[in-house]
């Protein structure tokens, strides 16, 4: 088995891409020369050149934009934006062109562009690069919308996505780049969840860190007696509706875990489609999520903030009787 960390796999998936095939570069802010701001793309430079790992300049709208016409050109764009707060600038381009340009012209064109980009809170960094905004995008129809939680989907999502003949996101949990795992697999199927952890009293449906806050709460609660299945979404559009039903037919209870705000989140679109789908399965069902507040600052609000494994196996605990 190949161990590395999550960062490290990112890298090593970029690395293949560039090399195996000609159509592919690289672009975005500082991951050129100074090797990325979370030191993934550190050394791709030297052995690829400017061509093919291209430093922008600080517009979003302007590189994902040369990323959308590059895509249409014929290349296999892959565009990092540093942090999910700065792709709000370049929403027009996404929302307007990649997402649209499939549909506005009859099929006759496609747009194969990959935008990578880090999320999430945790890191101390308050109300201006802590969102978690991954519900924007799985919101707007014509992306595909990627939430890998594992080393081994760091590694093996951007192989898939690369090959998706539309625009693919790809969104990383900006604490999870130290995490280590085996990497040893093959490119993934989009659209796919998978079970973590078998259980029998409730289904735990989450994405991103939350797999592994969840994974921790369930450790917890099995020294309880209480049985937690932990369903990764894994992809947040199209989700993998399926398996979170499956699932939950055979535990009755479902709870879905979320780092964005409450209000108008993916957790809110995973509970209603299971319950329009399989609501004679269930017990109970709800949500667990941010307050509708600007993240703290403060390392203890933070963390109260955030979904944790703590809260987690609280109010799975106070539910589950």
């Amino acid at each position: 088995m190949t161990t590395m960390t999550y960062r490290d796999a990112v890298r090593e998936a970029l690395r293949e891409a560039l090399a195996s095939d000609e159509r592919v570069f690289f672009m975005g802010e500082d991951i050129g020369r100074y090797g990325g701001a979370f030191a993934v793309s550190h050394g791709l430079l030297e052995e690829f050149g400017p061509e093919r790992v291209r430093d922008a300049p600080l517009s979003e709208s302007a590189f994902v934009g040369a990323g959308i016409g590059a895509a249409l050109a014929g290349m296999r764009p892959i565009v990092e934006v540093m942090t999910i707060n700065f792709s709000l600038l370049a929403l027009d381009q996404v929302v307007n062109n990649a997402a649209t340009i499939r549909y506005m012209s009859g099929g006759q064109f496609s747009v194969p562009l990959v935008v990578r980009m880090a999320t999430g809170g945790g890191r101390q960094l308050a109300a201006q690069h802590a969102h978690s905004l991954e519900a924007w995008y799985a919101h707007v129809p014509g992306i595909k919308a990627l939430s890998p939680a594992t080393v081994a989907d760091a590694r093996w999502m951007l192989p898939a996505a690369l090959e998706d003949p539309d625009p693919v996101f790809l969104f990383e949990h900006a604490t999870l780049y130290p995490l280590e795992g085996e990497v040893d697999g093959a490119p993934v199927r989009l659209g796919e969840a998978a079970v973590v952890r078998e259980g029998r009293d409730v289904t735990l449906v989450t994405a991103m860190k939350g797999v592994h806050d969840g994974l921790e709460a369930a450790a917890e609660l099995e020294a309880d007696g209480v049985s937690v299945e932990v369903v990764d979404l894994r992809t947040l559009r199209p989700f993998d509706l399926d398996t979170v039903l499956a699932s939950v037919r055979k535990t009755n209870r479902m709870v879905v875990v979320e780092e964005g705000p409450m209000t108008g989140g993916w957790a809110g679109e995973v509970l209603a489609s299971v319950v329009e789908r399989g609501l004679g399965h269930l017990d109970d069902a709800w949500r667990i999520a941010t307050p509708d507040t600007p993240i703290p600052y403060s390392p203890p609000l933070e963390d109260a903030f955030l979904p944790g494994p703590g809260r987690i196996a609280q109010e799975i605990r106070a539910r589950v009787r």
